[in-house]
């Protein structure tokens, strides 16, 4: 029987890089992987290819749309070959996955491919095809991620009506989308396939898209998507879906009780995420689920065992990889001794649609509902001069303050590379910096990241020194 000090479950973000700072610390290590390829949903079936679909078709609507106005013309027609864009996706996906297989044998750790389940609360049993081995580890990490949630009275066919496994590999473009969820996944998909060419019509339940976000990142990022063609529908319940040979009927109910249908030709059902734990045999430890199906575990990210450690999404929290990474890297160094912290709070979101979102810390409409007492600053990306030479107008920066201490308590974004400006405020919230320490540091000119000085300046007395 093979032992290790550390044995991981699932090689996702969280339990691969969990993997490598166990190995770093010293201890003995394993990761066990269901498929063939390492990474998880993340990388195979998530986070990786969804952005090589966004970037490529970013590209293609900038050629078809953008590029005459920087007074670049490309002569005759621009075509667009899917299956090619599908296969660079593809090969991305495979050189990511790649590159961890090479982490994994960099760091020692002994990699099993197979299917894992808890024996007893220091074993693991692992059936692959072909054969079946016990492991014994003195602690174990269980990061077996998430799988897509669907309604109860939906079929998800893997055909025509589909989760964002299969809208990642289509044959073809849609005609009509019809995505079920206005969240960050259907948000994203939805606009690679517009961009494309298909009709896209977003349903959702709640009274706006984005629904976890500051209600301004929503309204924004609604108003752009409008102008982009997109038919939203929001404060709408699904009763039904239907397929009929190629085609799909979605019923709803609006906010008002009328019947709505709408018809098209695939339907991407896009509600979410669920904890994936079948088939652990979690009921051999005595291990319980929530009844969104997440395990608990204490403080220390330790379930009722103390040395089974659970992270990432099948616990509670935003199901988020780097939210999974943190919480590998917390498990890996408190197994070490050391004491390592998460501040769950500077766990930033981000949707990668483009206009980019952004988010870290309390909502205003969070701040309004609990009476706290605050100031806010909101600078427009348009009165940027970077914004205005690359043509990328729409957006805002908006930093929440505390009102007698200044200190920033929420930063909320939308524009271009939004994604990676928000490091700046989390560095800034993490160090309890206040709007008015921003507001004094030199950022680059031209740059997106001086709307955040702006804003800052704004939420200092009023200061904004551009509007």
């Amino acid at each position: 029987m093979d032992s290790f000090d550390v044995l991981v479950i699932g090689s996702g973000p969280g339990g691969y890089v969990s993997a490598i700072r166990c190995a770093q610390l010293g201890m003995k290590t394993a990761i066990v992987e269901k498929y063939n390829t390492m990474g998880g949903t993340c990388l195979n079936v998530g986070c990786i290819p969804s952005k090589a679909l966004l970037d490529s078709s970013h590209h293609f609507e900038e050629a078809t749309k953008n590029f005459s106005n920087h007074g670049i013309n490309i002569n005759g027609e621009i075509s667009l070959d899917f299956n090619k864009m599908i296969s660079r996706k593809n090969d991305v996906v495979s050189e990511t996955t790649k590159g961890i297989e090479f982490l994994m044998n960099k760091n020692n750790i002994k990699v099993y491919n197979g299917f894992g389940s808890f024996v007893d609360k220091n074993k693991v049993k692992v059936v692959s095809n072909d054969s079946e081995i016990i492991l014994d580890s003195k602690n174990i990490i269980i990061a077996t991620g998430s799988k897509p949630s669907s309604l109860p009275f939906v079929t998800i066919d893997k055909e025509r009506i589909i989760s964002s496994t299969e809208a990642l590999k289509l044959k073809e473009i849609p005609k009509h989308l019809i995505i079920i969820g206005g969240g960050v996944i259907g948000l994203e998909l939805g606009q690679v396939y517009k961009r494309l060419g298909a009709e896209v019509s977003i349903i959702e339940y709640m009274d706006k898209i984005i629904p976890t976000m500051d209600s301004g990142l929503s309204k924004e990022l609604t108003k752009v998507f409008k102008k982009q063609k997109f038919k939203i529908h929001t404060s709408h319940k699904v009763t039904a879906v239907e397929r009929v040979n190629d085609d799909v009927r979605v019923t709803a109910e609006d906010k008002n009780g009328k019947i709505v249908e709408f018809n098209g030709d695939y339907c991407l059902v896009s509600i979410g995420r669920s904890a994936y734990t079948d088939g652990l045999n979690l009921e051999a430890i005595g291990l319980e689920t929530t009844d969104r199906g997440q395990i608990k575990v204490n403080d220390y990210l330790q379930t009722k065992h103390t040395n089974i450690y659970a992270i990432g999404d099948v616990v509670s929290g935003a199901m988020l990889a780097h939210k999974a990474e943190e919480e590998g890297v917390f498990v890996a160094e408190i197994i070490s001794g050391q004491k390592p912290h998460i501040d769950y709070n500077l766990i930033p979101g981000v949707v990668y649609t483009w206009p980019e979102v952004a988010s870290v810390g309390k909502t205003e409409d969070y701040l309004k509902e609990n009476n706290i007492e605050y100031k806010v600053g909101q600078f427009p990306m348009r009165a940027l001069g970077r914004s205005r030479a690359s043509s990328d107008l729409d957006g805002f920066v908006k930093i929440l303050a505390d009102k007698n201490t200044d200190e920033i308590i929420g930063v909320h974004m939308i524009g271009a590379r939004c994604a990676d400006l928000i490091s700046e405020a989390v560095v800034a919230m993490e160090y309890r910096a206040s709007a008015e320490d921003i507001a004094r540091i030199s950022h680059a000119h031209p740059t997106y990241s001086e709307a955040i000085k702006e804003a800052a300046l704004a939420a200092t007395e009023n200061r904004a020194l551009h509007i």
